[in-house]
């Protein structure tokens, strides 16, 4: 950035010049930058839904875990111990 400060403190030749040269190397150089822009854009749009999705799935994740706590919560013994199982009927 002090490379460009530095070109247009100077004298105004030098800001027009680099103007100019800008304007000419313009449609050279837009038909070539305008694919790469469209690609980081497009990257960046895939990069924004992945996000959303692993946060989705993260979010669903932890809501199971709150349901599941809750149910046992509401156990027959309030969650403090595991519920236990009837003994199976051996024949």
């Amino acid at each position: 950035m002090a490379l460009l400060e530095d070109a247009f403190k100077g004298n105004v030749l030098t800001s027009v010049a680099v103007g100019v040269g800008a304007l000419m190397l313009a449609p050279i150089i837009v038909p070539i930058a305008r694919p790469m822009i469209k690609a980081v854009i497009k990257a960046g749009l895939v990069a924004y839904d992945q996000g959303r999705i692993a946060a989705a799935e993260l979010g669903e994740g932890y809501e199971d875990l709150v349901a599941e706590a809750r149910a046992e919560m509401a156990g027959p013994n309030g969650g403090t111990e595991p519920a236990k199982r009837p003994a199976a009927k051996s024949s």
